[in-house]
């Protein structure tokens, strides 16, 4: 009986790694000294963005408030192909997770802004077409089943003993989304262990007032969490991001500490804003992307109205990090104008996609995508020299 336990293990890691685009052995993001970037406008309405990489390199964006739709890139980001409407209606769940065992890609979609009923969508042909399936999803210990929307995309786990897991940030609103429930919000996860059809619930991040959080997987396998928090009720500064970890899979978090190098939104409000964040498929090194916006605070939070403190949403920017989330030693402006929610993709190795980042943001009322390489983050910089002996 272990033989065929062993046996089987063996097979799934084999799988995992010929259908992952992230695990090629090429390394993509090597600096050639040639620096790319450019934006395309991709949906003219709406809001709520989410950007995967398909494991045969397809771009893949997903968007709506009120109609959730699909764009996707074949040639790497240079043409995108029509519109693909999922659900109508249909609200932004974010966490979309490419699951990298089968291929498939996952999508969220609720009935309005949460709480509301969720239906999940599969597609089985890189975004092209979808199916709604039911889902189970369980209780994490206090009872609570969280809400989807909004958040990063989800990951497929590649190390250890949960490799092959899927995991996406979730959130918990308690009675409502009112400034009053905001002391009882908390962001967690939710992951699954057999492609997608049954979810646990994980126990709550470290931290209350928080929502709309990122994960990603380091190479020691430790998850890295990083969240919005749109309410202190701790004492800690709410302006800048909330980070934990996971050593076991995204059931627990712990290890709490508030990241100052890393704004929250605009800094002149405790408000908060949706981040991106993704890790490149650099193997052996933690090489973290994080977007969000670089506004320093001009005025006191009591002296801006609570309905004004999201109108210095603007100067969108991408830090990086080389050592896991640690420090962020390179931070680039990609769009000086309007900016809001945000989420990041990173290419896929032997595709028209290789060595690219893909940043979809919220601006000027719609969805634009950046794409640009790390010789252009860096300045033209080799990326080795951030990295500390």
């Amino acid at each position: 009986m272990s033989i065929i336990k062993n046996t089987a293990a063996a097979v799934l890691v084999l799988f995992i790694f010929f259908t992952s685009c992230s695990t090629a052995p090429k390394n993509p993001f090597w600096n050639d000294g040639q620096p790319v970037f450019e934006v395309q406008q991709l949906f003219a309405d709406e809001r709520f963005p989410n950007v995967i990489t398909a494991t045969d390199g397809t771009i893949v964006a997903t968007w709506g408030r009120e109609h959730f739709r699909v764009r996707r890139s074949e040639d790497g980001g240079k043409t995108w192909e029509p519109e693909i409407t999922v659900a109508n209606p249909g609200f932004q769940g974010g966490g979309t997770t490419v699951d990298e065992n089968s291929s498939h890609i996952l999508v969220f979609v609720e009935g309005g802004h949460p709480p509301a009923p969720l239906t999940v969508y599969r597609s089985k042909d890189h975004g092209k077409t979808w199916n709604a399936e039911k889902v189970t999803i369980k209780p994490n210990s206090l009872g609570h089943i969280p809400s989807m929307h909004m958040n990063e995309h989800g990951i497929t786990l590649k190390q250890g003993k949960y490799a092959g897991r899927l995991i996406r940030p979730s959130r918990w609103y308690g009675n409502g989304n009112g400034r009053e429930f905001w002391d009882e919000h908390y962001t967690n996860a939710i992951f699954s262990d057999d492609g997608g059809k049954t979810w646990q619930a994980s126990e709550p991040f470290p931290a209350y007032g928080t929502g709309e959080a990122a994960i990603a997987e380091l190479s020691d396998g430790t998850l890295y969490y990083n969240s919005r928090r749109h309410k202190s009720t701790d004492g800690l500064n709410p302006r800048r991001r909330y980070i934990a970890y996971s050593s076991d899979g995204g059931q627990t978090w712990e290890d709490l500490w508030v990241d100052e190098e890393l704004p929250d939104g605009a800094q002149h409000t405790d408000y908060g804003l949706m981040a991106g964040l993704v890790r490149l498929p650099v193997d052996g090194h933690d090489i973290l992307l994080f977007s969000n916006i670089d506004v320093p605070a001009d005025k006191k939070d009591e002296d801006v109205p609570f309905e004004l403190r999201t109108s210095r949403r603007f100067n969108g920017t991408v830090w990086a990090s080389f050592d896991g989330g640690k420090t962020w030693p390179v931070r680039r402006v990609v769009d000086e104008g309007s900016f809001a929610y945000s989420s990041l993709t990173a290419g896929c190795a032997g595709t028209a996609s290789e060595g690219l980042i893909y940043l979809f943001y919220e601006s000027d009322g719609g969805g634009k995508i950046a794409r640009f390489n790390l010789a252009w983050l860096t300045g033209g910089k080799d990326w080795k020299e951030f990295i500390k002996p």
